[in-house]
């Protein structure tokens, strides 16, 4: 790959202060066009060799529970790969979401490769911070197609709009349970459900991290080809997990350190 594809990568792409407001009310927004066509491809090409060789779910699609239907999920790819690493690092995506945030840094939480399958299932309705020791609502996560997702049945990315701030809504974790809870919750708020049209590679929607959201099942014959990457603001500190899938987090991505400390660990650069 040419120098310029990866210093495209440190390149800072503006947000308007429109955009960022709108973000701040909506809970998401989608921003078009981050990566040109060929990048686009050529990380589709390293982030699917990366996850194929650190792919551990063998299991048979028909063999899995409703999480593990939803789609394969690989994370911190960007320890194991150099490629990875320079993709999920880019200044050019964390300067999006510190500008959405409307902070000046961020640090890495954790990369998360998530390929739905043809076939494969429904995402439930969930929030993804009620995963994360963190004391800040500041959390925002990138989801990027790396192929052109053409509509919804191929399993995009839906919003219940607004749905941010309560903050956390339950202690309840992704499963057929998550689908339920937030499902009636939704309904009860009459939070506009909403998903992009069509999204292509390049392409990405941000979200805060107790923004609810969900995506249907893949019925198309291709791979649901998504990379993600969360992020914080700086500053933010740990907090006493409330329940074992926090305690797990705190031991997995902030390397285990103490309720109180800034989480700032070896695994979570600033990323500006």
């Amino acid at each position: 790959m040419s120098t310029q594809t990866h210093q495209l990568l440190d390149e800072l792409k503006s947000v308007s202060a429109e955009e960022a407001a709108a973000f701040q009310q909506d809970g998401h927004i989608l921003i078009r066009d981050i990566l040109d066509r060929d990048t686009a491809q050529y990380y589709k090409e390293v982030i699917s060799r990366a996850a194929a060789k650190h792919n551990e779910e063998k299991r048979k699609l028909e063999d899995r529970d409703t999480y593990g239907k939803a789609f394969l999920q690989i994370m911190n790819l960007w320890l194991v790969d150099e490629e990875v690493k320079r993709f999920v690092l880019a200044k050019r995506f964390a300067k999006i979401a510190a500008d959405l945030l409307g902070v000046d840094n961020v640090r890495l939480y954790h990369d998360q490769a998530l390929f739905k399958e043809p076939g494969g299932g429904p995402t439930p309705w969930h929030q993804d911070q009620n995963y994360w020791p963190l004391d800040t609502s500041n959390t925002i996560t990138m989801w990027m197609p790396l192929v052109d997702i053409p509509n919804a049945e191929m399993g995009m990315l839906t919003f219940a709009t607004g749905s941010h701030k309560q903050n956390n809504v339950s202690d309840v974790i992704i499963s057929d349970e998550s689908e339920k809870t937030f499902a009636e919750y939704v309904k009860e708020n009459n939070f506009p459900v909403v998903h992009p049209d069509a999204m292509q590679a390049g392409d990405a929607t941000f979200h805060y991290g107790y923004t609810i959201h969900n995506a249907p099942g893949n019925s198309s014959d291709k791979m649901r080809a998504v990379m993600t990457i969360i992020y914080y603001a700086d500053g933010a500190k740990v907090t006493e997990p409330k329940h074992q899938w926090q305690e797990n987090d705190r031991q997995q991505w902030l390397m285990g350190k103490e309720p109180g400390s800034l989480a700032d660990s070896a695994i979570n650069p600033l990323l500006l």
